[in-house]
């Protein structure tokens, strides 16, 4: 459960109460979540969201209890390097999966938040495959959730196979390969999907890549990247060689945010895995 309260400036005096609260980065969903939970108060009473609020009055805030749903699983682990009221942060190792799904029902990331948070519903604002390590944000309750997804940043190192010198875009739509679930493509009818790159170092016909997304469409890096004829080395699902890593060789190692409320900014990087560190056999 989260509380916050918030002081009503003389500048905000005879606002409305949800344009109040939505100047204190309440979200309109959130305050319609409050209303219905009769968490919005002032002086110990509900505050109705077409009521008026005035100077030198406190507006109190109050998330609806939750529990999060998913079956803990004490037996997982993945660091955690940033926790706050608002928002949790973990560094993912390869081989676990986010969402529970076929095959996966409880030993995943969100079983494993279970443990840590259990009176919280497991929300993950980015969303990383099952053999992607690094960071991934977590929103821990409904009043941060809709705020984490606006100013939040990432960038993702992955390795390549074949010799890439220049810095480059790849703009182009990817959709489900028709008789597929899981596998993707490029294709015309396919979603907008553009990834922006450049080369880190290169070292034995491998590249590795700095990537920023403008989209984040299912397997966008590994499916464009593939297609542009430089698979990541360690996916086979797209053509890459599993002669030096067996997963692909796919990292986000570095992430920022806005801390909801407070506007600060939270920077975080994750260092590389040992399976990549030992493609180029460097240390970061």
């Amino acid at each position: 459960m989260r509380e916050l309260s918030f002081d009503v400036e003389q500048s905000e005096n005879g606002l409305l109460a949800k344009t109040f609260l939505k100047r204190h980065g309440i979200s309109e969903r959130s305050v319609m979540l409050l209303k219905r939970s009769g968490g919005i108060t002032r002086g110990g009473n509900i505050l109705r969201t077409g009521d008026k609020v005035y100077a030198g009055e406190r507006v109190e805030v109050r998330s609806p209890k939750e529990k999060c749903g998913f079956e803990p699983n004490y037996d997982l682990f993945a660091p955690i390097v940033y926790d706050d009221e608002d928002a949790v942060v973990f560094d993912k190792p390869a081989g676990l999966a986010v969402h529970p799904s076929a095959g996966h029902y409880s030993d995943t990331l969100g079983n494993y938040f279970a443990v840590k948070y259990p009176d919280s519903v497991f929300r993950a604002v980015n969303r990383l495959d099952k053999d992607t390590t690094g960071l991934c944000l977590c929103a821990k309750n409904p009043l941060s959730a809709p705020i984490l997804p606006k100013n939040f940043d990432k960038t993702y190192y992955a390795v390549v196979c074949g010799n890439i010198d220049e810095p480059g875009t790849i703009d182009l739509p990817i959709g489900r390969v028709s008789d597929s679930i899981i596998k993707r493509e490029v294709r015309a009818d396919g979603e907008l999907a553009v990834t922006h790159y450049k080369p880190v170092m290169h070292k034995n016909g491998l590249t590795l890549l700095e990537i920023k997304l403008e989209t984040g469409r299912t397997h966008q890096i590994r499916v464009h990247f593939s297609h542009i004829g430089y698979p990541l080395i360690g996916d086979e699902m797209y053509g890459g060689a599993l002669d030096k890593i067996k997963r692909q060789a796919l990292h986000c190692g570095k992430i920022s945010f806005i801390k909801p409320f407070s506007g600060e900014k939270i920077s975080l990087e994750s260092p590389f895995p040992d399976d990549m560190r030992e493609l180029f056999n460097f240390l970061v």
